[in-house]
């Protein structure tokens, strides 16, 4: 098979898997959101057993391996992957008090949200590995080149790292970010800007937060304006700042080869990758890996974190006193319940998910903001926030606590007036 051969037919079978919406069985989403439910509705006992086995494999790995006490971050989230582990226990077996067995605490989180990440984000992996690894990811980064410095002043390259988060997930997009940055080719604003900007939640993950808020009937809507108004959001916070106070010895951009237009150019780097990439089915075990390894840090994390935060929500005033300081965004957007929308928003400092679980019954339009909102906000301490801090990127915890509130109050702010556009529209449904 050629290179562009494979750079369109695998390329266009990933787009189909996470972009083209199917109708089954009278319910239309797209095909790995059909596959990960089928599992889970036809061989529940299978699903399950597997999701356990990866939560295990979660919370014992760091200690099998010996490094579970590294540093403090890694020490906190071993013990936490512990605790995610016993709360899955107490609850297949029933055992504990009675108010984490109310509907909206371990039922809800290990049914409707670790059961469903578990079985999409290996079922994500098998297909992303169409969409990342024959050619379509580099294409992509050579086309927006020429926006990436005006915009969001960072070079052309780092387009790669912006659509590698979105359609694999920010650990890798960190890891890119990283190692770039200690090559010399970012400079400590550059790669501050990547880190809390682009480095959010995958298109995986982002099928979780649309089915807990009842948006896949919306779903490339619901996408592709989540990621423009991430991408707005980013534009912005890199005027401002803390990150603006960082050092900003600029790097060079990469030229496109001489007489070559820039489509001409993309099509050759997609197809340069599509050529050395490896073999269909070593690519497919790759990603697999790296699925199920993502799956079971993830998974005990949501459990013992997801919990302490619906616990704190419930029974404690941490995100009322919170939910004061995004009150007047959400106010100014003409969120219905403002107050409730800000508390629920100001979770997703703990958890990504919690604001779609506390918000899953909402009216539409909040249901939206808090979909966009959960992934452009881009920082949250069960993951992303250890993960920039676990690199040599120049961002003290400080700072990572400043963009958060930043990026949350600025995504309020743009997302709420454009779902009510898109509701008015009844193009969002």
């Amino acid at each position: 098979m050629g290179p562009l051969i494979r750079l369109i037919a695998y390329s266009g079978i990933g787009i189909i898997f996470f972009f083209v919406p199917v109708t089954i069985g009278g319910r239309s989403t797209i095909l790995l959101d059909h596959a990960a439910s089928a599992i889970a509705a036809n061989m529940r006992p299978l699903a399950v057993t597997f999701v356990c086995a990866l939560i295990a494999w979660g919370a014992v790995a760091p200690f099998i391996r010996g490094d579970w006490n590294r540093n403090l971050t890694a020490t906190i989230f071993s013990v936490l992957r512990v605790l995610g582990l016993v709360l899955t226990l107490a609850y297949l077996l029933g055992i504990g008090p009675a108010a984490i067995f109310a509907p909206d605490m371990l039922p809800f989180l290990f049914d409707k949200l670790v059961l469903s990440v578990g079985l999409i984000v290996p079922l994500g992996a098998l297909a992303l590995a169409f969409l990342v690894g024959y050619g379509l990811l580099e294409m992509t980064g050579v086309l927006v080149n020429p926006v990436m410095r005006p915009i969001w002043r960072t070079p052309g390259w780092s387009a790669i790292d912006a659509v590698a988060s979105f359609v694999g997930s920010y650990s890798l997009a960190l890891l890119i970010t990283d190692r770039v940055y200690k090559k010399g080719k970012y400079s400590a604003r550059e790669a501050a800007i990547i880190a809390t900007g682009f480095s959010t939640v995958s298109a995986t993950f982002m099928v979780i937060v649309a089915k807990t808020l009842n948006l896949m009937g919306s779903w490339n809507l619901y996408f592709w304006s989540t990621l423009v108004i991430t991408f707005i959001v980013t534009a912005m916070t890199a005027r401002l700042w803390p990150l603006t106070g960082k050092a900003s010895d600029t790097s060079e951009d990469e030229a496109l080869p001489a007489g070559t237009g820039r489509f001409a150019a993309a099509v050759a780097a997609g197809m340069e990758q599509a050529r050395n990439a490896p073999p269909l089915l070593s690519l497919l075990k790759a990603t697999l890996i790296d699925g199920l390894r993502m799956a079971s840090l993830i998974l005990p994390s949501i459990m013992s974190v997801g919990l302490l935060g619906l616990i704190a929500a419930k029974y404690t005033p941490i995100f009322d006193w919170l939910g004061l300081t995004l009150y007047p965004f959400t106010w100014l957007g003409g969120l219905a319940a403002p107050m409730d929308a800000a508390k629920a928003l100001s979770s997703g400092l703990a958890e990504m998910f919690l604001p779609a679980i506390l918000l899953k019954e909402a009216e539409l339009a909040t249901r939206y903001v808090a979909g966009v909102v959960s992934v452009s906000q881009v920082l949250f301490l069960s993951a992303s926030i250890p993960c920039v801090m676990a690199t040599s990127i120049p961002l003290s915890f400080s700072e990572l606590l400043a963009t958060w509130y930043i990026r949350t109050a600025l995504s309020i702010l743009i997302a709420a007036p454009f779902g009510a556009f898109l509701i008015a529209m009844g193009w969002l449904v």
